[in-house]
C-alpha cells in the first residue's frame, strides 16, 4: 500500500475513531507519519502520536552500513529484520547487539533477561547456528544442482540432530 501523500510504501497505518462516521484510515509512509506525529495535536490521537513518535526516533533507519549488514550464519540483513520483525537465528541476538538494544530497552526496560529458563537441555547456540549454516549451504547445493554436495551435507545435519537428541 503506498502513502496518501506520496509514492513511498506505507508502514505506519493509523486508525482515527470519529464519533458517527466511524473510523478513519490513514496510510503514511516514515517521512509523513514524522510530519504529522511532529505537529501539535489537541485530539485524542495526540498520546497515540506521542507513542509513535518516540517508536519512530528508536525505529529510525540507520545507517546504510547497518541497513545491508548481514548475518554470517543465517544471512538476514538488518533491513529484513526491520521489515519482518524476525529474526533468523539465535546468533543474530550477538551479531546486530549494537542495534537491537535500544529496541529490547523500549520493549523490556532491560537488555538482560529476568525470568524462567526451560529445564531441559537446549541446543546450543554455536550448534544451532552450525545447523542454520549447514541447512542454507545444502538449499545453494540443491539450487545449483550438486547433489552429491547436497546429500552429503544432509547426512551432516542428520548426525548434528541426532546428537543434539541423545
Amino acid at each position: 500500500m503506498k502513502c496518501q501523500h506520496c509514492e513511498k510504501p506505507a508502514t505506519f497505518h493509523i486508525t482515527e475513531v470519529l464519533g458517527p462516521d466511524g473510523p478513519h484510515v490513514v496510510h503514511l509512509c516514515e517521512e509523513h507519519a514524522r510530519a504529522m506525529l511532529s505537529k501539535e495535536s489537541a485530539s485524542p490521537v495526540a498520546s497515540i502520536a506521542g507513542a509513535l513518535a518516540k517508536q519512530l526516533k528508536l525505529g529510525g533507519k540507520g545507517s546504510p552500513e547497518t541497513e545491508t549488514k548481514e548475518c554470517p550464519v543465517c544471512g538476514i540483513s538488518f533491513f529484513e529484520f526491520r521489515n519482518s520483525g524476525r529474526l533468523g537465528c539465535p546468533y543474530d541476538y550477538t551479531h546486530f547487539e549494537k542495534e537491537l538494544e535500544p529496541l529490547l530497552i523500549n520493549i523490556h526496560d532491560s537488555s538482560v533477561h529476568r525470568g524462567k529458563q526451560p529445564h531441559r537441555a537446549a541446543v546450543s547456540a554455536d550448534s544451532q547456528a552450525r545447523l542454520i549454516r549447514l541447512r542454507r549451504e545444502m538449499e545453494e547445493a540443491i539450487e545449483r544442482e550438486d547433489y552429491e554436495l547436497a546429500s552429503s551435507l544432509r547426512d551432516q545435519i542428520r548426525q548434528l540432530e541426532d546428537a543434539g537428541k541423545s
